[in-house]
């Protein structure tokens, strides 16, 4: 009778960890898992009992500072790093190294890989980018808040497909594929206004060698190396020279990911070759007999050997892929979302996004507009204009009524929006008090923006499905 708990308990253990795999490979499950640290990040923002601690945790410092009695050796690494510059300016290097893996790989055979595939989701990634970006400055121009165009710019593929795919047949696959591809092209215009508009004052002499250390990499790739070694190693000192040159650190990231060689390092028949080598010799030691149970000693040396040719026939940047995605969608992007989403409100005015000031300008207001209104109406308009133009085409079985509807879904920003507002309405003449309560505003604006697109999103699906059938 004892052994019957144990096996209860090894039975729920073991529906736990295959209900766990299910849902993490559920396309919708990130989207739930950055929803979920959202309110949390609002709760422990905004309770009384952990508001001081949250705060204060954020503000913790992590610089590695080495000093000698006599102050002949004082070294401090990195400077003014605290755990939210470490989320924001190391973690989301990651995001950003493996969102660049992701746009390498579909510019080299994805959906953006002919100009057949990719110019409809470009164009309307274009206009989607556009559109919001000239809300936004129609209602902030010649404000303090002016610089925070960017924000509602970005689109959140996760929170994007994951309700496309709770939506199921209701959208043809065609759209579900233009918006994934229009959101790839979308995370990369987003890449080059950070990277142009969001920087500091630049640092020639350290962006020349990070430029060096590009070259030699390049030069690598060209000479056909294909070890992770040369590259990460690499990459590390090229995110240092940029985190100290004053443009965003996460551009690294970006830049080395498209240096990472696709091509494996065994091809087609240098693959074959071996594994029938290996499988012969794997055979053939099975009848050796050393006593040992499967599998002995030579069949251990023939399967080690069998597990480093799979790897090595499949390209550096496939594998970093899938090695890093898992990390960055239930990791990374949920810290960055508990990080960065905890807003103190301290009233309810900050929840109306629509209010307005002469001097501060209307941040809310642009954002959540730019999101709601001009990533739908950008997207579309540019889709319309492409087709008419014969430069793309309409997707297979799709209608414009649904093609409206899917663009609004575009309007989720959060991640990249979010990233960008971080960055937006600091300068040598806007106080900290002023850039700070910036920032906080447009926080609750990508959020409420996000939620309305996200809501306006699937009901305007729903109902052109509903009408089709009908």
């Amino acid at each position: 009778m004892a052994l019957i708990p144990i096996y209860w308990w090894n039975k729920e253990v073991h529906n736990f960890k295959i209900s766990q795999q299910k849902f993490s490979k559920q396309p919708w499950a990130n989207g739930v898992i950055l929803l979920g640290c959202v309110i949390i990040a609002m709760l422990l923002a905004n309770l009384p009992a952990t508001r001081h601690l949250y705060h204060s945790f954020l503000e913790t410092s992590l610089s590695i500072h080495v000093s000698s009695p006599d102050g002949v050796i004082d070294f401090l690494f990195p400077r003014e790093m605290t755990v939210e510059k470490f989320i924001n300016d190391i973690l989301m290097v990651v995001f950003f190294f493996t969102v660049g893996l992701e746009i390498k790989r579909e510019i080299v055979c994805g959906e953006l890989s002919t100009p057949k595939k990719a110019l409809l989701p470009v164009v309307a990634a274009f206009g989607g980018v556009v559109a919001p970006a000239l809300i936004f400055a129609a209602v902030n121009h010649g404000t303090l808040a002016s610089s925070g165009w960017g924000i509602p710019t970005a689109t959140d593929i996760a929170f994007a497909v994951g309700i496309l795919s709770v939506l199921g047949d209701k959208v043809p696959i065609s759209l579900k594929v233009f918006l994934t591809a229009l959101a790839i092209a979308d995370d990369l215009i987003a890449i080059l206004v950070v990277a142009l508009f969001y920087g500091g004052a630049i640092n020639f002499l350290l962006l020349g060698i990070a430029v060096l250390v590009i070259l030699y990499v390049m030069v690598l790739k060209r000479l056909g190396e294909k070890r992770m070694f040369h590259y990460l190693v690499p990459a590390i000192l090229v995110w240092v020279l940029f985190y100290y040159s004053g443009i965003h650190a996460t551009m690294s990231g970006v830049v080395m990911a498209f240096l990472i060689p696709m091509e494996p390092r065994y091809n087609k028949a240098k693959f074959h070759r071996r594994n029938h080598i290996l499988w012969e010799g794997l055979v053939a030691s099975e009848h050796i007999d050393t006593g040992e149970p499967f599998p002995n000693g030579p069949q251990r040396h023939f399967l080690r050997h069998l597990s480093g040719l799979s790897i090595r026939s499949i390209g550096p940047s496939y594998r970093l892929e899938h090695l890093l995605n898992p990390f960055v969608n239930f990791l990374i992007m949920p810290v960055f979302a508990l990080a960065n989403a905890g807003v103190t409100i301290p009233d309810l005015s900050y929840f109306n996004v629509l209010q307005w000031d002469a001097v501060l300008g209307g941040a809310g207001m642009g954002i959540f507009l730019g999101l709601l209104l001009g990533k739908p109406v950008g997207i579309t308009l540019a889709s319309f204009l492409a087709i008419k133009c014969r430069i793309g085409e309409m997707p297979a079985k799709a209608t414009w009524p649904m093609l409206f509807a899917v663009a609004c879904l575009g309007g989720i920003g959060f991640t990249m929006s979010i990233f960008v507002d971080t960055l937006s309405f600091a300068g040598p003449d806007v106080p900290v008090e002023v850039t700070q309560h910036l920032r906080d505003a447009g926080k609750v604006a990508v959020l409420m923006g996000s939620l309305c697109a996200g809501i306006l999103g699937s009901i305007l699906i729903s109902l052109v499905a509903r009408l089709q059938r009908r």
